[in-house]
């Protein structure tokens, strides 16, 4: 027995590692002739050193702003990744691998901080697929992604990922995204307020508003979209002003030019949960008769601690959210879990990166080897399940999921007593709208 665990050893010490191969940088291991007295002994040491050879634990790599002005969408962001990797090893992994999950802080999401996240994940030759809700908001560590071979899903700023990837899709094979199209944001949002409209639940007198957005990619594009849509269906704009990204305290200044001219609709596309919390709080302070929505933020659970009972009748849309509905049963099961597992509810990015690495862990049990990285991002873009925000298919051209009532639909919700209802489209909707508790 002795000699078994000396032989055992000098295996372990020198058989290749199937992640160096996809890597191309580890050394071959030299063979090991290990000759054994009994026919009992070498079938027991065979056994040892295939269980040996066999366990590996592959890293999934995720980029978050842990710290920073976002940091509740990053803790966000861990949450929903850790609990996937913490179900799949409980269920015994796939293949004989089990997984780890390695975080990569962006911070406040400038270059600097996204490309010394994305390198040091890249230079762990352990890693084999990457995620992230957003990074950069720009995406150009998709080019990165691309070159280094790796499997990688993003949600958020699917504009900016469409620009990169529609003109060579060939090319990037490596990415993929959670989120549809973001046309829907642009153009939706006035057919929505005007159906409110035609419904009685609601009066535009004018067909005015006052738009409000931050210096960011996701904020600046939704703002832009939504003027050119505005403008389009005969809207005056009372108000167009635009912050530095970054924390935002005090919109006093602003808030006084919409009531100078009070709007039939206010819109705030600042996606941060604290700013745009701030921003309701000093709107309520005086508020004008006005529709208010704002862009994603009150989906993230911190902005109903921050506001309270001030959240109520606030509305807001998502792509992606969880589609909590009878027609979609997949919402409420992980939902749940969330729940359980950290004694809150999840936003859009819990279970919506819980649900990515599923994703990956269906791919990788398609192709079984997490070293083949072509094979894994193959089939990626072949996925078509059901998750928590709709049915998840992937447009070949784009590498954007599908948007659409019977895909990822665009969805609206409005918040009463600290609970998000869904309110559009009709054929998920749980709820009806209800007249903002500050308008006349």
């Amino acid at each position: 027995m002795f000699f078994s665990l000396l032989a055992l050893r000098a295996y372990t010490e020198t058989i290749p590692s199937k992640k160096g191969n996809a890597m191309k940088s580890r050394l071959m291991g030299t063979r090991i002739h290990i000759f054994a007295s009994t026919a009992l002994y070498a079938t027991t040491l065979s056994f040892l050193m295939a269980s040996v050879a066999q366990a590996e634990v592959v890293k999934i790599g995720l980029l978050a702003p842990i710290t920073g002005p976002a940091s509740a969408d990053g803790q966000e962001f861990q949450r929903g990744a850790q609990m996937a990797v913490d179900e799949m090893n409980a269920a015994g992994g796939v293949n004989g691998d089990t997984f780890e999950l390695v975080v990569g802080d962006v911070k406040d999401q400038s270059a600097g901080n996204v490309t010394s996240a994305v390198e040091r994940l890249l230079g762990d030759p352990d890693v084999h697929f990457m995620l992230t809700g957003y990074a950069s908001l720009t995406n150009f560590e998709i080019d990165t992604m691309a070159e280094a071979e790796m499997p990688y899903v993003i949600a958020a700023t699917s504009q900016q990922t469409r620009d990169i990837i529609a003109p060579e899709p060939e090319k990037y094979n490596c990415c993929w995204s959670w989120t549809p199209s973001f046309d829907a944001y642009n153009t939706d949002v006035p057919g929505f307020i005007e159906k409110l409209a035609a419904d009685g639940k609601t009066k535009l007198p004018n067909k005015t508003v006052a738009l409000i957005s931050s210096d960011n990619a996701y904020s600046k594009s939704i703002s832009e979209g939504m003027k050119k849509t505005f403008a389009t269906q005969g809207w005056k704009l009372t108000v167009d002003e635009m912050v530095p990204f970054g924390e935002v305290t005090d919109w006093r200044s602003i808030l006084a030019k919409v009531r100078e001219n009070p709007p039939d609709v206010v819109i705030n596309t600042d996606y941060l949960p604290g700013n745009s919390a701030s921003f309701l709080n000093q709107f309520l302070e005086q508020p004008t008769n006005s529709l208010v929505f704002l862009q994603y933020a009150p989906s993230v659970p911190e902005f109903v601690e921050l506001t309270k009972e001030k959240s109520n009748g606030v509305i807001y849309n998502l792509l992606g959210g969880s589609l909590v509905s009878p027609k979609n049963p997949r919402a409420e099961e992980v939902g749940n879990k969330f729940k359980t597992r950290y004694g809150v509810e999840s936003g859009t990015y819990g279970v919506a990166l819980y649900e990515i690495v599923n994703v990956y862990f269906d791919a990788l049990k398609k192709v079984g080897d997490a070293t083949k990285h072509d094979e894994i991002m193959k089939a990626i873009g072949e996925t078509d399940k059901q998750t928590v925000a709709g049915r998840l298919k992937f447009d070949p051209a784009t590498h954007l999921a599908i948007q659409g009532d019977d895909y990822i639909p665009l969805t609206f919700f409005q918040i009463w007593d600290g609970k998000r209802t869904l309110i559009s489209p009709t054929s998920y909707a749980v709820g009806d709208f209800k007249p903002q508790p500050w308008m006349k």
